[in-house]
């Protein structure tokens, strides 16, 4: 018989409970009271207010260099159409240039070749107009392309189009519009403004305008000639007048 606290079992039994209590070496023992709590800091782990600043730092750096490129391109894109403005736009008056004028014309003659709508077209020339330059200089000529621009302003509906196309002469283009009305809004504003002086000043100036309605097929430069021809002809009548072509 052999004896229980030499049994081979038994013996391996109690090895294996003190490896599995032995403490590793160098491990620090616990602070009194404290038990095996240990701080996130000593254990390596972040807490958890630093994981919210973590996770939350990273979206919120994105969205806000999302909305400095969105600020960035809105700055652009109003810089681009400020610079295409002033392209298209003559400087002394505000009207359309002659590359607004071709651009608004395609546009709109498009529209009316959809639409099967007429479009007029309307020539204006000051009447001596060198004439009022060279007696009382060129400042005075400029405003009194300012006052015929600011008054045309006030006359055609939004959705006419205005243009300076050249020193003293102006285009208008009225869309929708037949040629009868054409001519009776021109006349109707060349009476009114032949009634205003110049702001600040004695000083009437009248214009002569040439009416037409774009025929089909037919190009810019033809639709223009045919309203200059008509513009000359209220120029040879006696001025300050509108003439049908």
């Amino acid at each position: 018989m052999f004896k229980h606290d030499q049994s081979p079992l038994l013996q391996s039994s109690r090895h294996l409970s003190r490896r599995l209590h032995r403490r590793p070496a160098g491990a620090a023992k616990p602070a009194s009271g404290q038990g095996h709590v240990v701080s996130p800091k000593a254990s390596g782990r972040p807490q958890h207010s630093h994981l919210r600043r973590a996770e939350n730092a990273g979206p919120s750096a994105a969205i806000l260099e999302l909305l400095a490129a969105e600020a960035r391109i809105g700055e652009l894109e109003s810089a681009l159409a400020e610079a295409r403005m002033a392209a298209f736009t003559d400087t002394l008056t505000g009207a359309l240039n002659r590359r607004g004028f071709a651009d608004a014309y395609q546009r709109e003659l498009a529209r009316s070749r959809r639409n099967g709508s007429q479009l007029a077209i309307a020539l204006i020339d000051l009447d001596d107009f060198k004439r009022l330059n060279d007696s009382l200089g060129h400042q005075v000529g400029d405003e009194a392309l300012v006052h015929l621009v600011k008054g045309l302003r006030a006359a055609l509906r939004p959705s006419d189009i205005l243009c300076r196309f050249g020193g003293e002469e102006f285009v208008v283009l009225l869309p929708e519009t037949a040629l009868p009305e054409a001519v009776a809004a021109i006349s109707r504003f060349q009476r009114q403004f032949a009634a205003r002086a110049l702001p600040d000043r004695d000083i009437v100036v009248t214009f002569s305008a040439g009416v037409v309605v774009n025929e089909s097929a037919e190009s810019v430069e033809d639709a223009i000639l045919r309203a200059d021809a008509a513009t000359y002809a209220a120029k040879r009548a006696g001025k300050n007048c509108v003439v049908s072509g």
